[in-house]
């Protein structure tokens, strides 16, 4: 029996990123709720949980740009393996609050996103062929987005109170660390890629090394192919075509604060939810995780079937579940919820139900941007991925710093106006750069078919 050991490179990276982003989601979804606790029993702590996550998206922005010089001396594999020690890292952390502490593995973390996202890309890119990409990214997004399931649900069990008590954060975070241990430990049983077309791991990740491997090639020097790497980042990065997607990268990281931070809190934070409004943070975590998972398994694992809607009209259908869930938004939650505890509504009374639809439609059209964005770029830098995925991770991590910079200090309609914004260039950038694409791939195969057509009736004639 053969076995498609590219497609099992893909399981075990989903499995070992869906364990380790259990811990690092969940913690994401109720790290601003839990720091509130803490200073509530420690007055001493004044940690904010904006500020971590700004640190480590400013410090995994700044990283991006040196990720594929880290990969091309040490492969993908490794690059992921140390980041996700980074993160097992933060996690544990937790358990002994301290500020300084706190702030410090914000920024191993960030370190640690840049390796393992960048490290992710190549090794998902390296796994995939034209043929398989779409769907390996889908089933990449749909496994990795159960992430958002484990600890949200232990948490929502843990957290039936307003303050959330020190025993109970001590489980949870005991709970989210094991996991994060486990993830790792499944990431160990990679393998390299059986694709030849490859970039090889100490042959760098830059344009110096695009042929096919040769067993006999000698290797670039460590230091060359870092220096290599980095200078191919600098250089698709300013070409016109990354420049206009990173119009969509930066929604993507505006909305990546909105949905694993500022909106769970604000659900928290409304006390006309009820008394059990920090139950909801969690649920909603999981309800973001089923539209996740519902979009990454519509448009990867199925995406035989639908692969002839990929590319823009996904994505455009993700641009109309997030108009109507900043509305619903909008009407549902006040002003303030993002910053404190509030007595205020919205347009209408705050509806728990209303607040967790929201959350589902929200995932499902994350899923719609990302499974579209990763299919594309493997597809458009086959033989750069590592720079390109650097790129979006970096225009992505950039943008969710400055959101959870401003988050703890404009409003939910300013925040909600910004994001609207960004939607609507970011959309109308990506379809231009796929149909344009999918225009090019069309003149090209007819191209090719006008010359077979030729050649065959040539054959006739003599």
């Amino acid at each position: 029996m053969n076995i498609d050991k590219g497609f099992l490179n893909v399981l075990i990276l989903s499995t070992g990123f869906m364990l380790v982003f259990s811990a690092f989601q969940t913690m994401g979804t109720i790290e601003q709720s839990v720091l509130i606790s803490i200073k509530e029993e420690d007055p001493t702590f004044t940690g904010s949980g904006y500020t971590s996550l700004a640190i480590i998206y400013a410090v995994f922005a700044t990283f991006n740009w040196l990720a594929p010089s880290y990969i091309s001396v040490t492969g993908p594999r490794i690059s992921i393996l140390s980041g996700a020690l980074c993160y097992t890292f933060f996690i544990a952390t937790f358990l002994w609050p301290q500020t300084t502490l706190l702030y410090v593995a914000s920024a191993i973390v960030g370190i640690g996103a840049a390796l393992m996202w960048t490290g992710h890309g190549q090794y998902l890119t390296e796994n995939s062929d034209a043929e398989t990409m779409t769907r390996n990214s889908g089933l990449f997004w749909a496994i990795f987005q159960l992430s958002l399931f484990g600890g949200n649900i232990c948490a929502f069990f843990a957290f039936t109170e307003p303050t959330i008590s020190e025993s109970k954060r001590k489980m949870v975070f005991e709970v989210l660390t094991a996991l994060a241990v486990i993830g790792t430990g499944v990431l160990l049983f990679m393998r390299s890629s059986p694709q030849m077309l490859v970039l090889g791991e100490a042959e760098g990740v830059s344009s110096a090394d695009k042929e096919l491997r040769i067993p006999d090639k000698p290797r670039e020097k460590p230091l060359m192919a870092a220096w290599h790497a980095m200078r191919d980042a600098f250089q698709l990065f300013i070409t016109p075509q990354i420049l206009l997607l990173s119009m969509t990268f930066i929604y993507t990281g505006l909305e990546l604060t909105f949905f694993s931070s500022v909106y769970p809190t604000s659900i928290g934070n409304s006390e006309q939810m009820g008394e059990y409004r920090k139950r909801y943070v969690p649920l909603a975590g999981i309800c973001i995780g089923v539209g996740e998972v519902l979009g990454g398994a519509i448009f990867g694992i199925l995406g035989s079937k639908t692969k002839a809607f990929a590319g823009w009209p996904v994505v455009l259908t993700g641009f109309v579940m997030h108009i109507f869930v900043f509305i619903v938004v909008l009407l549902n939650l006040s002003d303030d919820s993002p910053i404190k505890d509030t007595a205020e509504i919205g347009y209408i009374k705050p509806s728990p139900a209303l607040a967790l639809v929201g959350s589902l439609v929200l995932g499902f059209g994350d899923a719609c941007f990302n499974t579209q964005i990763y299919s594309l770029l493997g597809l458009l830098y086959s033989t750069e991925s590592a720079p390109a995925f650097a790129l979006f991770k970096f225009c992505q991590s950039v943008a969710a710093a400055a959101s959870f910079f401003y988050s703890s200090h404009f409003g939910l309609h300013i925040q909600l106006a910004i994001l609207m914004l960004t939607l609507f260039f970011g959309t109308a950038a990506f379809c231009v750069v796929d149909l344009r694409n999918k225009r090019v791939n069309e003149n090209s195969l007819s191209v090719i078919d006008t010359t077979q057509t030729d050649e065959s009736s040539i054959s006739e004639c003599t």
